[in-house]
């Protein structure tokens, strides 16, 4: 079962690498796909298994370096991005269908990480009638999204994903948040960490998560096209950062730290892009 999510993680956020190309507003998104090559896709797979090319958050791998081993990193439409004029729209709302699910939680060498695999419970989202799987969540401190210049302490990235192979995109609901009361959820995920790094997640027998309670009551949002914020930085993704942050404790906040602190990729340029938000 291990082996599945492996390959599930290798599909998701590393060969579907489509060519895609956007108009500058969301509402006139186009997109040109082409299809995988099946070498490469066998080269990337062996060199995600081994973790080559190598990068990190610093250092000669860190994100200047990126766009050496990772071409995509140097496209136009990366993220993360500072969000300073964004501009009012009747957008869809997001519907969250989030259910209780068996806990699979991964430290994987930049971030801790919690898996949904297809053979479980279905956590979705649906925007504008389209419907998306939640796959995984992960964190990230602080915040890479910047908002008129300012980061939160900390944000949850919930990566969601519509489509297979040449034809996926991804949802991504970033969830800001600031210190305050500690979230029960982020307490039970901090008591699972596994002290040893791996791209195959845990599963904790006996113990079952709601991504719901990661949520603000407001789902209001911006919205712009990007890309992941870590390599391959593939430009297959529609950003929704939630307008209203919510909380966890100091202790959480430094529990997180004690793994990984500043994993965040500096942000990049706009490029023409339009960032837009809900009313």
């Amino acid at each position: 079962m291990h082996r599945m999510f492996f390959y599930t993680s290798i599909l998701l956020l590393i060969l579907a690498a489509p060519v895609t190309r956007y108009t500058r507003s969301l509402s006139q998104q186009k997109t040109l796909y082409s299809p995988i090559n099946a070498g490469a896709l066998q080269a990337v797979s062996e060199q995600r298994k081994s973790e080559y090319p190598e990068w990190s958050y610093s250092g000669p791998n860190g994100p200047e370096n990126w766009v050496k081993n990772y071409p995509d990193c140097g496209r136009k439409d990366q993220s993360p991005i500072n969000i300073t004029s964004p501009i009012q729209k009747p957008l869809p709302e997001i519907t969250f269908n989030y259910v209780s699910s068996p806990l699979f939680i991964m430290n994987n060498g930049h971030t801790i990480q919690i898996d949904f695999p297809a053979s479980g419970p279905a956590n979705t989202i649906s925007i504008g009638g389209k419907e998306y799987r939640l796959s995984q969540f992960h964190f990230h401190e602080p915040s890479e999204e910047h908002l008129a210049g300012k980061t939160t302490d900390m944000v949850v990235h919930l990566v969601h994903q519509h489509g297979e192979g040449a034809y996926m995109r991804l949802a991504v609901v970033a969830v800001t948040m600031n210190k305050g009361e500690a979230n029960a959820l982020i307490e039970k995920l901090w008591q699972h960490i596994p002290s040893e790094v791996s791209h195959e997640p845990v599963e904790v027998p006996g113990v079952s998560i709601n991504p719901a309670e990661l949520l603000p009551a407001n789902h209001g949002y911006f919205t712009y096209l990007g890309s992941l914020t870590t390599p391959p930085c593939t430009e297959i993704v529609t950003w929704y950062i939630l307008k209203t942050s919510t909380h966890l404790s100091s202790g959480q906040v430094e529990t997180f730290k004690k793994y990984y602190t500043n994993n965040v990729r500096p942000v990049q340029p706009l490029n023409g892009r339009a960032v837009e938000q809900t009313q």
